[in-house]
């Protein structure tokens, strides 16, 4: 499919060198805003305005919307306010609020003045809840009803208003503004009755989240519940908007996107990896990189104190790297599966409990594993294939029982931090690999130089 749309997209763009406008045009109405928007990426400077201008008026601010924020900007600057009045002027709120965020002041100024008062008043009112709040993605664009309303009078309703709503499918029946019942458009068209009042079918077992909810928590209930929008009251349960599954879908995977950058040690970028530059790649890592560094000071005291049993059984230096990196993987692996299930939704606190014992159970069966092909491996391949006479059956003994408990200790470190910062309101994903893999070469150190000394008597 990647390849049939390159394919697609350079022939469009040969069109475009070689002004071809008419059929680029014929071919651009037939393609989704989407795939319109992806063209863009690859353009010159020059040639996005001459396209952009070869869309129809919806498409193109259907289009416009789902470009990067470094083309609309091109665009907004060489648009005449005609041309900026008609893009405005077929947003949706949501979709224009998010717009000025990302805009700077000067072209904010210019997007304001072009759209009208009622626009603009929307527009502030979104952009003064929280960045994380399910009122800072909502629109206010959605179908109202009231509860006396007939069948006919509804459907009368949604065919004069719907055409500039974001969804029709479902419709909200407020009185008074306060949100008291749903009814979707199916149980209007297959109601029998058209005088039938609205009161008597609607929905009155409501699922609603408040404009100061958590945007995660408000896209995970439209997955659970597999709504299409999910309705946003205030403090008095009036009704201000609705979040739609498409814009859930975008936080779902900007949270997604988040939590894998900083389980891999990492700031979280606002940037694609291909709009970051240099520079943005440098910031967004090297502090972490240091604070990691820094804290690998701790690995290298323990193998300093130790330093004295090293130099008596030097076999046991070749151990270490081994022993260090199960011990990391083990506890990255139990953290990555605890956070995936905070994300979802399937964990809390409460549960460090059945936590703890099902990894412990767990971390016996894959200590025991690896001691024994480990065993095998260093008697087998260390000893008698490469000949090394320094490993002893008590020194590959340390070895196994190190590893074992090494396990053990990695993946009760790695299930219990993520839930630990839960608790403290941190993101658990800080607490993934780069984190836990460091106290891990630190724990595991202390216990091979507890065994060391304990059954060879270094």
């Amino acid at each position: 499919m990647a390849e049939r749309f390159e394919i697609v997209e350079k022939a469009l763009v040969r069109m475009l060198e070689e002004k071809k406008y008419a059929t680029l045009r014929d071919i651009l109405i037939t393609m989704n805003p989407s795939d319109v928007a992806a063209m863009f990426d690859g353009l010159e400077e020059k040639q996005i305005p001459l396209l952009f201008r070869l869309l129809p008026k919806e498409q193109a601010a259907e289009t416009f919307v789902e470009m990067e924020p470094e083309a609309q900007e091109l665009l907004i600057r060489g648009f005449s306010d005609n041309e900026l009045k008609e893009v405005v002027d077929e947003l949706y709120v949501d979709d224009a609020a998010d717009l000025v965020e990302e805009m700077p002041a000067n072209v904010v100024k210019r997007i304001l003045r072009q759209a009208t008062p009622e626009m603009r008043n929307t527009i502030n009112q979104i952009l003064r809840y929280g960045d994380n709040t399910a009122g800072s993605i909502m629109t206010t664009e959605y179908v109202s009803l009231r509860p006396d309303m007939t069948v006919e009078e509804s459907i009368l309703r949604i065919r004069r208003q719907g055409f500039d709503k974001e969804t029709i499918y479902t419709c909200y029946v407020t009185q008074d503004r306060v949100l008291i019942g749903l009814v979707t458009v199916k149980d209007l068209l297959l109601c029998d009755n058209d005088e039938t009042l609205i009161r008597d079918i609607m929905l009155t077992n409501l699922i609603s989240v408040n404009t100061h909810t958590d945007k995660e928590e408000a896209a995970r209930m439209l997955s659970h519940y597999n709504f299409l929008a999910l309705p946003v009251v205030d403090r008095e349960d009036r009704m201000v908007g609705i979040v739609t599954f498409d814009d859930a879908m975008d936080v779902m995977e900007d949270e997604a996107t988040e939590d894998m950058e900083l389980m891999g040690g990492m700031t979280p970028s606002e940037k694609t990896y291909l709009r970051s530059s240099a520079a943005d790649l440098f910031k967004n890592r090297i502090p972490w990189l240091m604070l990691l560094m820094v804290s690998a000071t701790f690995t290298g005291l323990i193998i300093t104190a130790f330093e004295g049993a090293l130099a008596a059984q030097v076999a046991l230096t070749a151990f270490i790297p081994m022993l260090m990196g199960t011990g990391g993987n083990s506890g990255s692996q139990s953290s990555v599966t605890v956070i995936r299930a905070l994300s979802l939704g399937e964990l809390q606190f409460r549960d460090v409990g059945t936590v703890l014992w099902k990894e412990l159970r767990t971390a016996v069966l894959c200590g025991i594993a690896l001691a024994v092909v480990c065993f095998a491996k260093i008697w087998l391949i260390d000893r008698l294939l490469f000949g090394n006479n320094e490993i002893t059956l008590m020194v590959d003994l340390v070895v196994c029982l190190a590893l074992c408990v090494t396990v053990v200790i990695a993946k009760l470190v790695g299930c219990t931090l993520p839930l630990l910062a839960k608790v403290l309101h941190l993101d658990p994903a800080v607490m993934a690999s780069p984190f836990i893999s460091t106290i891990v070469d630190a724990l595991s150190l202390l216990v091979y130089f507890v065994f060391a000394k304990a059954l060879l008597g270094v």
